[in-house]
């Protein structure tokens, strides 16, 4: 098994004459918190998509642990993944959420308390879905990325509708789960909060404007990476 969780290989995927992304290549050290970075509609979904199986690229391709989703033995315990479009039933609760993902993913019955109490949901696990605010929805996703104890979580806007309190449980859970041998990529348009725990950025712009350590990009206490990353993209909004 190599260093990275996660490798990005001149991914390109055109819709007719609109391309989405062209000739992008990254790689997710294993064991880093790295942050997928771009303006609106520079190819952050559609990358993050294509590495789970979720669209064909036109050419190149993505692979986790050496090998493409599709390929994955036992995928669940390899990558979770929560992003938008990854709905719930409404009118079940959250147990009986996390109790059929995890029968497809094939964890221990065990998994479904271990992950609600991980992300702080005990107490409301017998809710229904319809009734939780967008951060007990954000949490609900990330618990069910997690029911299969995978090693790496590909994560597209965790901390929307989070509020302070949340944001700051997010990343110092995001932080030990990389700090336990974990690898996490994470799609986000708070860059503030990105600079305090990622290790290392993508920024796409379609292609890749930079990949590397935080550290490289943001080199002196006069640079902040909010800065850095409208020098890269040309004052695009996030």
């Amino acid at each position: 098994m190599n260093d990275h969780a996660i490798e990005v290989r001149g991914l390109t995927k055109r819709y007719g004459h609109r391309t989405a992304v062209e000739e992008l290549s990254f790689v997710v050290p294993r064991g880093a918190v790295v942050g997928l970075l771009g303006p609106n509609g520079a190819g952050k979904s559609t990358t993050l998509r294509a590495l789970v199986g979720l669209l064909t690229p036109t050419s190149g391709d993505s692979v986790i642990d050496g090998v493409p989703f599709s390929a994955l033995d036992d995928p669940a315990s390899h990558v979770g993944v929560h992003m938008d479009g990854f709905g719930f039933e409404v009118g079940i609760s959250a147990r009986r959420h996390l109790e059929i993902s995890r029968l497809a993913a094939g964890a221990a019955r065990s998994r479904v308390d271990e992950v609600l109490e991980e992300v702080g949901l005990t107490a409301d696990a017998r809710r229904r879905v319809k009734t939780f605010s967008t951060g007990m929805a954000q949490r609900l996703g990330l618990a069910t990325a997690l029911v299969g104890s995978p090693r790496t979580l590909i994560l597209d806007e965790p901390a929307n509708g989070l509020d302070p309190d949340g944001i700051r449980w997010l990343r110092r859970f995001l932080r030990g789960f990389a700090e336990r041998g974990g690898t996490v990529l994470v799609a986000s348009h708070q860059l503030a909060e990105l600079e305090q725990f990622v290790d290392e950025v993508v920024v796409i712009k379609r292609r890749a404007l930079f990949a590397g350590r935080l550290s490289d990009l943001v080199s002196s206490e006069a640079d902040s990476l909010e800065s850095k990353y409208f020098d890269l993209v040309g004052g695009t909004t996030a």
